[in-house]
């Protein structure tokens, strides 16, 4: 988690500092995440996917939802944050291999991300 919480902040505050869309890359099948920037070449592209964060052994990604209803359970999703300090409102969901359910929740415009116990989703 704490990964995931540091990046969420350094992709908030690089995007504005640099003024370029950064975005956050989850990968579900590998339970990889990653980051770019919107100024990589496809060289740096790759090496950032190489060097992504893997979730442990026991940790899977459920799926990333939107606020529109649209859930992405397979493939890859992406989150970005923009140059003018906000980022797209997503919940990640999480599995622990004891079956205990977690959902990260980033908001536009709090630096912190939200972090639950159990599943949440938009519309509840």
């Amino acid at each position: 988690m704490r990964w995931v919480i540091y990046t969420v902040k350094m992709l908030r505050q690089d995007a504005v500092k640099h003024r370029k869309i950064h975005t956050l890359h989850v990968e579900m099948r590998t339970g990889t995440m990653w980051s770019t920037n919107e100024s990589m070449s496809e060289e740096d592209l790759e090496n950032a996917r190489q060097q992504g964060y893997e979730f442990p052994e026991g940790m899977e990604i459920l799926d990333v939802e939107f606020p529109d209803g649209e859930k992405i359970s397979f493939g890859q999703a992406e989150v970005r944050f923009y140059p003018k300090g906000y980022s797209d409102r997503v919940m990640i969901h999480l599995q622990e291999k004891d079956d205990r359910q977690l959902t990260l929740l980033i908001e536009p415009f709090l630096a912190d991300l939200k972090i639950y116990d159990t599943y949440v989703e938009f519309k509840n």
